[in-house]
């Protein structure tokens, strides 16, 4: 018996291992937990996220650069080279005047000034094994080092202006993705309405059929738009499913991997005027705030570029040693200052200070024409938010309206004084309304989160539940 239960309870425990992934429950994600995700999980942000490392590499190396530059160096050397080879015991501090063929000078033997010494143009392979440390210093580089550190600073600036604006932009595509999972269930209740609606009317024309009020044809007509009504379920139900597709692209998560979606959302509309919202979007945007940065390390490069019309100065002191035998025996010391200038390169870079500063001049036009189509996008997205909101409110009554005249042409209708044309048309107008209703919220939804996006302001925070 014990054998048994123990095999039972072993094949319970695989049948749960390998139970359909049905059986799991759909993760419910609010709009927040949703962003968060979706910052967490998207390539694009990672990439922009690289950029920012990359641009702060690029400041601490700038910084770097004006600080002074240590080397050191180990290395043996054996040769027999004339040259070298005489030099190197100079370096150990060895030489004798044996080196110079002392050996062969006799002031008595005529000719002996033309006489070659063996010693110094043949000389014995001689070992060297030397150390080296050596430092040196920018003192003034015309305003290179400094135009490159401008130049890094900026692009750090922009780096991160580029980060914020990237996580705004994902945040409204999860907003667009989040919320047209609810306007499409919203179309699909419509189409569920309209669906019970009309067969509710095939009941009745059935009825009324049978009672001899009306004539077959109405009968074939209200069950054809039952047939259309039921497409157009269909056709809700597609919406909804490729709703939730998007959504899961968005979040960066398998098609398969079942999710719901938090109560519905609605964005917080700002406060202030179109001007007062066009003054702050200059210092908030942070497209804005990274082209802005861009022209500043485009005069940064400009810097750079003209620096090489100047002298450039630098301090430089080494430390070394030689010795015939693996040692620090002799050690010897060199500092010193040095300055160069280009007095003439035929005008390279005169030309390229030009090159720079066109470059510069194109990134500020480009930013002017920038803030122009901000402020027009400002402008439009402020306007469609507010008549979007606007026509909420008559949405909601025509539906009421629509409702209630669907409610007397039914009515009519079953007394034998309407027509069915007149019911399914009151009908049509009532879905209508209804999807009106509908589009009217999304499109206020879509607008106000543009214009919080031209703003600069869009985050989760900005995003409420209805």
């Amino acid at each position: 018996m014990r054998v048994h239960g123990l095999r039972n309870l072993a094949i319970a425990a695989l049948a749960l291992a390998l139970a359909p992934a049905a059986w799991s429950q759909p993760r419910t994600l609010d709009f927040g937990q949703a962003v968060d995700m979706a910052l967490h999980q998207n390539p694009d942000l990672r990439a922009v996220q690289a950029q920012v490392e990359q641009a702060r590499a690029g400041v601490a190396q700038a910084r770097g650069a004006r600080l002074p530059r240590l080397s050191a160096g180990l290395g043996a050397t054996r040769t027999d080279d004339a040259l070298n080879a005489f030099g190197l015991k100079l370096a150990q501090r060895g030489a004798t005047f044996n080196d110079f063929g002392a050996g062969q000078f006799n002031p008595a033997l005529p000719g002996v000034l033309g006489v070659a010494p063996a010693n110094l143009n043949h000389p014995a392979p001689v070992n060297d094994f030397s150390s080296r440390l050596e430092a040196q210093l920018p003192l003034y580089t015309g305003g290179k080092l400094e135009g490159y550190l401008r130049q890094a600073h900026a692009m750090l600036l922009a780096a991160q202006a580029g980060d914020r604006a990237a996580r705004q932009e994902i945040t409204d595509h999860v907003l667009q993705a989040y919320d047209g999972v609810w306007t499409a269930r919203a179309y699909r209740q419509v189409a569920a309405k309209a669906l019970q609606a009309a067969q509710s009317q095939v009941n009745m024309v059935e009825n009324l059929h049978r009672q001899g009020v009306v004539l077959k044809s109405d009968l074939l007509a209200a069950r054809v738009n039952l047939e259309n009504a039921r497409i157009q379920q269909q056709q809700a139900d597609d919406l909804e499913a490729q709703a939730m597709d998007g959504l899961h692209v968005v979040l960066g998560l398998p098609l398969d991997q079942p999710i719901e979606p938090g109560p519905p959302v609605r964005v917080r509309m700002p406060e202030g005027t179109p001007a007062s919202w066009i003054a702050s979007a200059q210092a908030e945007n942070p497209r804005m705030l990274a082209l802005d940065e861009q022209v500043a390390a485009a005069g940064g490069k400009v810097e750079v570029a003209r620096s090489d019309l100047y002298p450039q100065v630098g301090a430089m002191a080494r430390l070394e040693t030689h010795d015939p035998d693996p040692g620090f025996s002799a050690h010897s010391y060199t500092v010193g200052v040095q300055l160069s200038w280009n007095l003439f390169d035929g005008g390279v870079t005169r030309r390229a200070v030009d090159e720079a500063a066109a470059a510069r001049e194109a990134l500020q036009l480009k930013l002017q024409s920038a803030r122009e189509q901000l402020g027009m996008q400002i402008l439009d997205a402020s306007r469609k938010a507010s008549l979007a909101s606007s026509q909420i409110a008559g949405r909601e009554l025509a539906v009421s309206q629509a409702e209630e005249a669907e409610r007397i042409v039914e009515q009519r209708y079953a007394n034998g004084v309407g027509t069915l044309l007149e019911l399914q048309g009151a009908q049509a107008m009532l879905d209508k309304a209804r999807a009106d209703l509908v589009l009217a919220r999304s499109q206020e939804t879509t607008q106000r989160a543009a214009l919080l996006l031209a703003l600069g302001r869009l985050d989760a925070a900005s995003v409420q539940a209805r």
